[in-house]
């Protein structure tokens, strides 16, 4: 069966909803610990726990700041100015005295820092470099690591056009508080250890008015959500209800996953997980993501193909611009030697991503090589219908990609960065685990 993760955002998109509905969903409890343990990062404690939410049972992902770090990204009065100016209706938000297991009472708490007890708030500006460092330092895996780089870039770029400076040039603001980057490591994690690859998120749910940041009172949706929609092709609908109810760390993960923006025609539900929102307007902020099956054994999808010849780069620099280009959500890279005017020997690079990874692709392209244009051709493919399968080794769980084959058959390929990273850690040599990794799948030990 085809598998594949839908996020309902009829009621927007948060990091904290995301976290939320992705935990009750089933990621890995124990990765996300190990992955937030180890940010080099201070000033936050986190909670997970059941809530009531308009009288659901719900996930709870709560960063919770300590003074120095405070943001009231929370708080309905610093947001929407004084109460009454937006209708609540959601008074149920009521916690449950036991934890998302059943074990903990009061709910699984884990500390980071030292809580502090003053008034003055101590807003840090960091810009994409240290976000980058932040990243390169902590326990995650390639995978994870890998999209959490794609959503601060996203973010980046969002922030960086909404304030009319480069990329290398913008500082965090909101995106590099504290909670932020706790939402979008525990985000990734979260994603990375379901290891469903096809994301379907149909249309963003937006209100209206303003709300207030860092930067002052600004129309909803903010600059930076709003830039973050365009550049990435999500639909966004706008609801006859005031607030924001669509964050810019939600959209920069609704951007950085979507694979489709449409459901198949037929699916069964396997698994759902509910995911509460901190703020209360008119309509409850809850996010419902879901488990989908579908009898696909092939699908059609839209990708786009970029194309380019330079003849002035060298083997190394065109390996950069490969490792660059997949990092930043490429489906396909590869070279193919050509001989241009002049019978000059040349490469033609050729770049497979999707519609909303287009201007990302061309600003990689033309920062890192010569070229001075690049052909663009949007296409319609069939592709056999994939998905992602854990399985356990003696040296540890390793990625297959799962293919099904038009006549029925299942074709197992074992994900490079996996093995490689089995090979690194013991000394193995790749074919030997390659063939390893195989045999697991075969003796069905599946994680």
């Amino acid at each position: 069966m085809r598998r594949l993760l839908y996020f309902e955002c009829n009621s927007g998109i948060s990091g904290d909803m995301a976290v939320a509905a992705l935990l009750d969903l089933g990621a890995d409890q124990e990765k996300l610990k190990a992955a937030l343990d180890s940010l080099p990062v201070k000033g936050f404690r986190y909670e997970i726990k059941r809530v009531k939410k308009a009288g659901l049972d719900a996930c709870d992902f709560s960063v919770i700041l300590d003074a120095d770090h405070e943001n009231h990204d929370h708080d309905m009065a610093y947001l929407h100015g004084p109460a009454g100016e937006i209708h609540i209706h959601d008074h149920e938000h009521t916690d449950h005295p036991h934890g998302h297991d059943g074990g903990d009472p009061h709910g699984h708490s884990h500390g980071h820092g030292d809580e502090g007890h003053g008034h003055e708030h101590k807003h840090e500006h960091r810009n994409l470099n240290d976000i980058l460092h932040i990243l390169s330092h902590a326990d995650l895996a390639p995978g994870a690591r890998s999209l959490a780089e794609r959503i601060f870039m996203i973010l980046g770029r969002a922030e960086a056009k909404a304030h009319g400076v480069s990329l290398e040039d913008v500082h965090f603001h909101e995106v590099g508080a504290v909670d932020s980057i706790v939402d979008i490591v525990a985000a990734a994690v979260c994603l990375d250890s379901l290891g469903i690859r096809e994301i379907v998120v149909p249309v963003l749910c937006e209100g209206t008015g303003t709300v207030r940041c860092q930067h002052g009172i600004l129309p909803v949706p903010v600059p930076a959500t709003a830039n973050i929609v365009e550049e990435s092709g999500l639909k966004m609908q706008i609801m006859d209800m005031k607030g924001e109810f669509v964050t810019p760390t939600g959209a920069a993960i609704a951007a950085a996953v979507k694979t489709e923006d449409r459901l198949p025609e037929a699916f069964c539900i396997k698994k759902i997980g509910l995911g509460a929102g901190k703020r209360s307007y008119e309509r409850p902020s809850l996010l419902r993501v879901m488990i989908l099956e579908a009898e696909e054994r092939t699908q059609k999808d839209r990708i786009v193909k970029l194309e380019t010849n330079v003849d002035d780069c060298t083997g190394e620099n065109l390996g950069y611009v490969m490792e660059r280009l997949m990092q930043a959500g490429a489906r396909d890279v590869h070279y193919t030697p050509v001989y241009m005017k002049k019978n000059r020997p040349a490469y033609q690079i050729n770049v497979i991503c999707d519609r909303e990874h287009v201007s990302e692709m061309e600003a990689i392209l033309f920062a890192e090589t010569t070229t001075i244009g690049i052909r663009r051709a949007e296409m319609e493919r069939t592709v056999l219908k994939r998905e992602m399968l854990t399985v356990e080794t003696a040296f540890g769980k390793a990625l297959v990609k799962v293919c099904q084959t038009m006549d029925g058959k299942t074709n197992y390929y074992p994900e490079y960065e996996s093995v490689a990273q089995l090979c690194r850690e013991h000394g193995v040599p790749f074919g030997e685990m390659y063939r390893t990794v195989l045999k697991s799948v075969s003796d069905g030990q599946t994680a």
